[in-house]
Parts: C-alpha cells; sequence; structure tokens
C-alpha cells in the first residue's frame, strides 16, 4: 500500500515502544490505519499503558503475543538486543511469513534472516529523530524476497513519519546511516556554534539562538520548497564584496569541504564496525 489510509489497514506489529515506534504509530494512526489492527511488544508497563492510553493499539509484554498474526512486524529495538529479540519471534514468523522492517542501525539483512531462521522477506530501514515529528528522513533496502507490495507496505509504514528513499545496495546504508541517520546532529552544533559565535561579537544569547534556529528552519524550508541544487541556493544569497562572501571564504578557506567529508566518512566507518561486531 502506498498510503496508509488505503483500507484495509494490513496487521502491523511493532517490537519495542519506544519512542521511534511512537512517532511511526502516531504518524500512521493521523493518516488514518486503523489502531485496532495495530499491536505493540513493550516490556516497560508505562510505556505499554501510555501507547494504549494515545493510540488506541493492543499492547503485549512480549513481541511473540504482538506479532502472531502480524503480516508486517516491525523490530524497533536497540542492536545490541537485535539477535535474542528476533530469535524469540522466530517460531511466529516461520510460521507466518510476515515482512520484517529493522530500523536498528548496523544490523544486515542476512543476519534479521538468519536470526529469525531464513527465508524471511527484510527490509532494513534507518529513520532520523526528526521523524519524532513527522519531519523524518528514512533511507530502505530489501533483500530478493521483499514483493512489490511489501515494498509499499514498509514505504507507507516509514513514510508515517517523513521522506522514504530505497537505496538499492545494502553496503550504502553505511552512508545513510552517516548522511540521515547522525546528519541531525551535525546540523544541532552548526546552530550552537553560530549561537556562540554571535554571542561572542556581542548579541544577547536568547537572541542569538533565537535567530539561529529560525534561519535554520527558513533555509531548510527554502531547500525542500524552492526545488533550486543547495548551490544555486546559495550563490542567491552571496552578493560579491557582501558579508556572506566573506564569511563563505572563511568557511571554505579553512576546509569546510574537507571537514565534513571527513566526518561522513568517519561515521560511515564506524557504522560498518558496529555492522561487523554485530554477528552473525
Amino acid at each position: 500500500m502506498s498510503d496508509a489510509t488505503e483500507s484495509p489497514t494490513p496487521r502491523l506489529a511493532f517490537v519495542g515502544g519506544g519512542n521511534m515506534a511512537r512517532s511511526l504509530i502516531g504518524g500512521l494512526v493521523r493518516r488514518g490505519a486503523a489502531a485496532a489492527r495495530i499491536a505493540v511488544a513493550e516490556p516497560n508497563a508505562e510505556l505499554r499503558e501510555a501507547l494504549a492510553a494515545d493510540f488506541g493499539v493492543a499492547v503485549h509484554a512480549d513481541g511473540a503475543g504482538a506479532a502472531a498474526d502480524a503480516e508486517v512486524i516491525v523490530l524497533a529495538v536497540k542492536p545490541q538486543v537485535m539477535r535474542p529479540v528476533c530469535e524469540a519471534l522466530r517460531t511466529v514468523v516461520q510460521q507466518t511469513r510476515p515482512l520484517l522492517i529493522s530500523i536498528a542501525a548496523g544490523i544486515r539483512l542476512d543476519q534479521l534472516d538468519t536470526w529469525c531462521g531464513g527465508g524471511v522477506a527484510v527490509v532494513r530501514s534507518m529513520p532520523n529523530t526528526p521523524a519524532l515529528i513527522g519531519a523524518g528522513a528514512s533511507g530502505l533496502c530489501a533483500n530478493a524476497r521483499v514483493t512489490t507490495e511489501q515494498r509499499r507496505r514498509a514505504e507507507a509504514v516509514l513514510g508515517a513519519a517523513g521522506l522514504t528513499v530505497w537505496i538499492e545496495a545494502e553496503e550504502q546504508m553505511d552512508v545513510v546511516t552517516a548522511l540521515s541517520g547522525s546528519g541531525p546532529a551535525y546540523f544541532f552544533l552548526l546552530v550552537e556554534a553560530l549561537e556562540d559565535a554571535a554571542v561572542g561579537q556581542g548579541l544577547p544569547r536568547e537572541a542569538a539562538r533565537r535567530l539561529a534556529i529560525q534561519t535554520a528552519l527558513g533555509a531548510g524550508r527554502m531547500l525542500a520548497e524552492d526545488g533550486e541544487t543547495p548551490a544555486r541556493l546559495r550563490e542567491r544569497v552571496t552578493s560579491p564584496g557582501g558579508t556572506t562572501q566573506a564569511a563563505v571564504e572563511r568557511f571554505l578557506t579553512r576546509g569546510l569541504r574537507e571537514i565534513v567529508a571527513d566526518a561522513v566518512a568517519a561515521a560511515t566507518q564506524r557504522g560498518r564496525e558496529l555492522a561487523a561486531g554485530s554477528g552473525g
């Protein structure tokens, strides 16, 4: 299904009821998905009760109970506990053959398939924290068992919280993690640096923070809505001999592009290391 408002809503099970699962469930319900067809497994009783109260979904203490008749299972747990979670679901998965969607960083498609008993349709996804406000960006890749219909279902689930982009080569998911998965932190750091720099030039901190945040928001909206490339938008606001040119030239001569390239390369490599260390 390309849109969560299509009927009927597939039977969905979320294993893990933390922030990212909550954002996806909330997005799905807002877009018309039937809450009665969504189940959540969450060991924390307080989180379970909040999910049931806020969205009207069925809640369970264990994954097998939530996933018993699911057509789509979203694995929303931390990478370090993914293997035992999958192994606990193996019997259910082998019996019902659902689509599995993992949102755990660094866990490969073949690992998920093996841990769930083999022969499983698996989509690996890397959402980011702006998904919590419906403005996320998620890269997705699928193994060969995922059908066209299952791809549409994966898009509908992740699309409930923002943009989705398919990545055909799984090894590139580490780059997605470094770009959009970790990317919000880079922008938070830039806004933090802009605020501190303005304070250093004498601006009150509250004014500096508000202006820096709104500048980032406005620039992001222009990037999303204008249709021009980032380079072209930069050129538009960079008048020859002006203040913007003075700042941009300093960024470039101090190696901003090289710093960003090094940072993304470091994050990509760390993602590969985490995948290698997660076991087979």
